[in-house]
């Protein structure tokens, strides 16, 4: 079963969230494990999640070789 837009941000996000430190993942990876869990999500769906995501910037995209999504560094100083 799809999931509704603001569920699907939030599903994505936790993915994300399990994967740092882990794992890098890209764009189709995280589309990859979205649709193996919710084969009948939209595609477009998922992207404009993704880019929700950056744009609020709860996401970042690093490079590396490659493009890859994660979560904000905390920079030492900002901590405190």
């Amino acid at each position: 079963m799809a999931l509704p837009k603001e569920e699907l941000v939030e599903y994505i996000y936790k993915m994300v969230e399990a994967a740092q430190g882990k794992k890098q993942l890209k764009a189709k990876d995280i589309e990859k494990m979205v649709l193996k869990e919710h084969p009948d999500q939209n595609k477009n769906d998922i992207k404009f999640a993704i880019k929700e995501l950056i744009d609020g910037g709860r996401c970042v995209y690093t490079y590396f070789g490659g493009s890859f999504i994660e979560l904000p560094r905390v920079e030492g100083a900002a901590k405190h």
